[in-house]
C-alpha cells in the first residue's frame, strides 16, 4: 500500500492549549528518555483534532519527543489507522478487503462505497461528509464483512446496513457498532454451540467494547479537548479539574479510555487506584468513598439509546446531578444476597461489580434516589446508564416486594 503525505498541505500545526496538556501528560507516563512511546497517542490525538494527520502535525509531535522528523514520518505512514490527506467531515470509512471478508461479500461494500461515496478512495463525497478506503485484514474475520469507522467497528455488514450506517452518521447520530445481525460477540449464526450458560436471559444487552461505543458515542467525534474536564492520576503534581461548558455532554474520551469521570475498566488498566476506606453506618451499613480525583461529587447521567441503538445528541443530554454516596453493605445480610441477576440486563459481571461496591439486595437498589443512582452510575465503568435505560429500580422494586 503506498501511503504518501498529501500535496496540499497547511502552514503549520497547534495542538489546542486543552490537547496540548492532554498530549504533555502523555509524554510524562513514560521514563526520561523513553517519551518516543508516546508517539502514537500524540499522533491520533492530532488527527482527533483535525480529522487526519499534515506534515506539519507531524512535524510538532517529532518536535515535542525530542525525535527526529523520520522517526515519527515512519510511523505514521506505515499504520492505516493515520489519514495523510483530508477526509470526510463526518466519517472515513475503511473497508477491509482481505481473503475472509471479501468472501463474504466486501467487494459488493466497497462497489456500494464507489457509488455512495466517491469513485475513488480517499476522495470526499460531494458534499464533503464522508470517504472510503480499502484496508488490509482488522481482525474481526467471524463477523465478516466488516469495517472500521472511526475508533469502532461494524460487523456483519452488508450492503443495505452499511447504508443504513451512513444515513445515520449523515444525520448526526452514532449508529450501534459491533455486529450488525444481532451477534454478541464471535459466534455461530444460528447462537453459541458452546459455553450456552452464558447466553441466556440475564446476559448483558451488549458486549463490552460495543456497551462502552454506546455509553461513551464519541465514534467520530473530532476532539478539541474541551468537551471533557481532564483527568491525569500518573501525574506527580496533581492536576486541576476543567468543568465542561454548559449543556454539554461528557462524551469524547482520549484513545487510551481515560474519561473525565470515575476511572472505567480501561482506567484500571493505566492506574491503581487506591483502595478506600468505607465509613461504617449503623446496622453494618457503610458508605464507600469517592474515587481518587472525583472529589466534585458531580456527574452527568446517562441518557440512554435512542430507538435503533443510536446515541443522543448533545441537546438531549440530562442535566447534571449531583452525586450522593448510598448506603451501601460489606457483605450480604445473614450472609446469602438477593440473586441480582433477576433484574433483566444484569449478568454476571454487572453483578459481581454491584457486589464490590456494596450492593446485595433489592432493596438497596429499589432504594437508590437520582443522585445515588449517578453515584452508582459513575462507578460502573463500561455499564454506565444501563442503571435508566433498564429500569434497574423499577425491577428490584417489584423483585423486592414492593
Amino acid at each position: 500500500m503506498l501511503r504518501r503525505l498529501h500535496t496540499e498541505q497547511p502552514a503549520s500545526f497547534a495542538f489546542t492549549p486543552a490537547n496540548l496538556r492532554w498530549a504533555e501528560a502523555q509524554i510524562q507516563k513514560y521514563p526520561e528518555g523513553r517519551q518516543a512511546s508516546a508517539v502514537i497517542p500524540l499522533l491520533w490525538r492530532a488527527q482527533e483534532q483535525e480529522g487526519w494527520l499534515s506534515k506539519p502535525a507531524i512535524e510538532e509531535v517529532a518536535r515535542m519527543l525530542g525525535l527526529a522528523y523520520i522517526r515519527v514520518l515512519e510511523v505514521a505512514t506505515f499504520y492505516f489507522m493515520f489519514q495523510l490527506s483530508p477526509v470526510g467531515s463526518v466519517a472515513h470509512i475503511q473497508i477491509c478487503g482481505t481473503t475472509p471478508c471479501m468472501l463474504c461479500g466486501s467487494e459488493d461494500l466497497i462497489e456500494f462505497c464507489k457509488t455512495r461515496i466517491s469513485q475513488e478512495p480517499h476522495h470526499p463525497s460531494a458534499d464533503g461528509k464522508f470517504s472510503w478506503e480499502e484496508v488490509e485484514c482488522l481482525g474481526a474475520c467471524a463477523n465478516a464483512p466488516m469495517a472500521q469507522i472511526g475508533k469502532d467497528y461494524y460487523e456483519d455488514l452488508t450492503v443495505e446496513s452499511l447504508g443504513r450506517i451512513l444515513d445515520e452518521l449523515g444525520a448526526g447520530r452514532v449508529p450501534q457498532p459491533g455486529s450488525q445481525i444481532g451477534r454478541f460477540a464471535s459466534e455461530p449464526e444460528g447462537g453459541p454451540t458452546a459455553l450456552t450458560q452464558y447466553a441466556g436471559e440475564g446476559r448483558e444487552a451488549h458486549n463490552a467494547s460495543v456497551e462502552l461505543a454506546l455509553a461513551i458515542g464519541d465514534t467520530v467525534k473530532r476532539i478539541d479537548g474541551t468537551e471533557v474536564p481532564f483527568r491525569a492520576p500518573w501525574l506527580k503534581t496533581p492536576q486541576p479539574e476543567q468543568p465542561a461548558p454548559a449543556g454539554e455532554v461528557d462524551t469524547a474520551t482520549p484513545p487510551d479510555g481515560e474519561t473525565s469521570e470515575a476511572p472505567t475498566d480501561l482506567d484500571r488498566e493505566h492506574t491503581a487506584r487506591p483502595p478506600g476506606v468505607r465509613q461504617p453506618l449503623a446496622g453494618g451499613e457503610t458508605v464507600a468513598p469517592a474515587p481518587v480525583g472525583h472529589e466534585s461529587g458531580v456527574t452527568r447521567h446517562e441518557a440512554g439509546s435512542q430507538a435503533g441503538g443510536t446515541v443522543p445528541a448533545p441537546d438531549t443530554a440530562a442535566p447534571l446531578v449531583p452525586e450522593v454516596a448510598p448506603p451501601v453493605l460489606t457483605a450480604p445480610r445473614d450472609g446469602v444476597g438477593d440473586n441480582l441477576q433477576e433484574i433483566a440486563g444484569v449478568g454476571p459481571k454487572l453483578e459481581a461489580l454491584l457486589h464490590d461496591l456494596g450492593f446485595w439486595h433489592f432493596d438497596q437498589i429499589a432504594a437508590w434516589s437520582p443522585g445515588e443512582v449517578a453515584w452508582v452510575n459513575s462507578r460502573l465503568g463500561a455499564f454506565r446508564g444501563r442503571i435508566e435505560r433498564e429500569h434497574w429500580i423499577d425491577q428490584a422494586r417489584k423483585l423486592a416486594g414492593q
